[in-house]
This record gives structure tokens, C-alpha cells and sequence, in this order.
């Protein structure tokens, strides 16, 4: 277990190697040979999933209110996102990943599948108390993968908190008497939340979100989630299976953020990386992908402002106020523009050795 999240954040950029980007790629397109192959930057329309623990009006952030059910999860990468600009307007993203896949993730992706699946959460009341597998359980089970995520907080209120890990000391013997008898809340460790902190969770831990904060979640792509205690709700609970997902101790916790010289790195896992990307006017594809190795996938989100990409042999892309676009690996050189107050989000996907 590390002994302190700046440590854990500390020790994954020395091993992807960080450095600073020159000052010249911020401002100067680089040159490129055509690429037969290539994908311009689309952006994604986002999906509205109805929880029992959401909110009816979403508004100021969605411009949505539900008619039905409330909503808790805006899906902004899920398989049934719609794209919403582009020769593939229309399409539901999985049939892109179906037919253009390789394209999309580059040529160092593991599998040509959809890495990452991106959510902002609205948490109206609490969620249930739950864990993820890890990849080994996950494929134990059937499934491609597990899921370690991250919650990057957009809005807090005054003494918001998340669930995140156990109490030092914690037995499982302790853990099960808690489901059983409605005190499992007692054996959580919790954090107070502000905006802009970073909090990562890795599979194996017992965790909880609670009223008071919208989150922006980035998660390995699987929707495997093991209900350990649901506050009476009548859904389903799956208590041997999170009983034996669970883990005592975990490298769950806030995140320092490392500072860069033309970014932020919020979190950098070995699933994902997070980064806090300044726009000022504008910024070329190049200095966006900074020093990644080889060209991959990336998700640009707009947390607050909007944003315009431009390129040559494509349509302008805008880049709404909690919009996302996809910049393919193979993605022609563009330019990022500053509409109006962009707080910009790039999120990539890693790809850790398997095991």
C-alpha cells in the first residue's frame, strides 16, 4: 500500500516517464504525411441514465429533465452514446469501435475495443455501498476486465463526502456483520470532497458516493458492480461476490495533482491519464498530446466553457460546456480553439501488462 497519494502519484510519473513539452509545439502545427487511415475528432452525444438515486432536472449542467425516473449517470463514451458530428454522425459508438476500432485506439492498444467508459455522476441520495473485481476476478467471471475508476470532483458542496476504503484494522468478519445487521456505514473511511480534487479507486475497494458533489468518472470500460448494502432500496445485493471482491487495505485516496509545464497531471494510472489542459486562445494537436509515446486515443471534455476544433479536410467540431470529443490516434492535425472560458479535460487510456 503506498504511504501517501503523492507518493502513489509520484511514483506512476516517474514510471511513464513525464516531461515537459517545448514551447514551440504549443504553437506550431506540426507536419505530418497523409494518412489513408485517418479519423478527424468527433464529438459524442451524451446518454442519459436514470438511477434511483439521481436528480429529475440536471440543469445548469445537462439541459435535461426527466420525464420518468431521475437520472444519475450521463454516459459520454457508453457503447449507446450516439456520435454527434462527422461522417459517422448517427452511429452508436460501438459500431464505430466495430468498424474502425484499430483507427480509433492506435496501434499500441491491447484490443481494439472501447478502453474507457467516461461518466459525470449526480448523486441526489446515496448510492449503494459497493465494489468492483479486479481483472483477474473479472475474467474469472467471464468478463474482459475489471474496473478501477477515478472521480474527479466538477462541484462540491460544504462538507460533501465519498466513501473510499475501510477503516484501518477492518476485518472481513467485521464487514459481513455490517451488511447483515445495516452498520457497514461505521467501518468506511470517508473524505470530504472539494472541486477540483482527484479521487482514485482501485478495484477491490469498498466505496460509496454521497449527496453533495458532481463527479466526473473514469473507469476501465465495464459495468460490473457488486451491491454489498443498498439502504433498504429493493435491488439486488451481492454480498458473497462482494465479499470476495473486496480488499482491506487499497491504494484508494485523494490524488496530488504533478504539475507540468503546459498541464496538470490529475491522475495517471495504469489504466488512465487525466489532465488538466490551459487553452489560452488556442493550442495545436501536437501540444495537446504533449509526450505521448505514439499516438493514441484521446477524449477532450469541456468542464466548464466550450471550444472549437478546426482542421483542414474536415468540418469544425464545437466542443460544448460538458461536451466530449474523441481525437482519434489517427487523427489529421488540428487546432484547438478557446470559445469562452474552456476548462479543458484530456483523458487517455493506458494499457497495463496483463497478468
Amino acid at each position: 500500500m503506498w504511504k501517501s497519494s503523492g507518493e502513489f502519484i509520484g511514483a506512476v510519473a516517474a514510471a511513464a516517464g513525464l516531461r515537459s513539452s517545448s514551447t514551440r509545439d504549443l504553437f506550431m502545427p506540426e507536419a505530418s504525411a497523409p494518412n489513408s487511415n485517418a479519423l478527424a475528432p468527433f464529438r459524442i452525444g451524451p446518454l442519459f441514465v436514470t438511477r434511483v438515486w439521481g436528480y429529475r432536472d440536471l440543469r445548469p449542467w445537462f439541459d435535461r429533465v426527466a420525464e420518468g425516473d431521475p437520472i444519475g449517470e450521463v454516459w459520454l463514451t457508453g457503447d449507446d452514446c450516439r456520435v454527434a458530428t462527422g461522417p459517422s454522425a448517427g452511429q452508436r459508438l460501438a459500431q464505430v469501435f466495430g468498424h474502425a476500432g484499430r483507427s480509433l485506439v492506435g496501434a499500441g492498444a491491447q484490443d481494439a475495443c472501447s478502453p474507457l467508459l467516461i461518466k459525470v455522476l449526480f448523486a441526489h441520495e446515496k448510492l449503494s455501498v459497493q465494489v468492483h473485481p479486479d481483472d483477474m476476478l473479472a475474467r474469472q467471471s467471464g468478463f474482459p476486465r475489471g474496473k478501477t475508476e477515478c472521480w474527479y470532483a466538477l462541484s462540491a458542496e460544504p462538507g460533501a463526502e465519498v466513501a473510499v476504503g475501510l477503516k484501518p484494522g477492518t476485518t472481513t468478519g467485521e464487514v459481513a456483520a455490517g451488511i447483515q445487521h445495516g452498520t457497514l456505514e461505521d467501518y468506511l473511511a470517508t473524505l470530504t470532497v472539494q472541486q477540483g480534487d482527484m479521487v482514485f479507486v482501485d478495484a477491490g475497494t469498498v466505496h460509496a458516493i454521497w449527496p453533495g458533489s458532481v463527479l466526473l468518472e473514469t473507469q476501465q470500460y465495464c459495468d460490473l458492480t457488486y451491491r454489498m448494502y443498498d439502504y433498504g432500496r429493493p435491488r439486488e445485493l451481492h454480498i458473497e461476490k462482494s465479499l470476495e471482491a473486496m480488499r482491506l487495505e487499497t491504494r484508494a485516496g485523494k490524488i496530488t495533482p504533478h504539475a507540468l509545464f503546459d498541464r496538470t497531471v490529475l491522475l495517471n494510472s495504469e489504466y488512465f491519464r487525466i489532465e488538466r489542459l490551459p487553452v489560452a486562445g488556442t493550442r495545436t494537436s501536437a501540444s495537446l498530446r504533449g509526450d505521448d509515446p505514439e499516438p493514441k486515443l484521446a477524449y477532450l471534455f469541456a468542464a466548464a466553457g466550450t471550444g472549437r476544433i478546426t482542421g483542414a479536410g474536415f468540418e469544425a467540431v464545437d466542443l460544448p460546456a460538458r461536451g466530449i470529443i474523441a481525437v482519434p490516434a489517427t487523427a489529421p492535425d488540428f487546432v484547438l480553439q478557446d470559445a469562452g472560458g474552456l476548462d479543458l479535460i484530456r483523458i487517455t487510456a493506458n494499457w497495463p501488462v496483463r497478468k
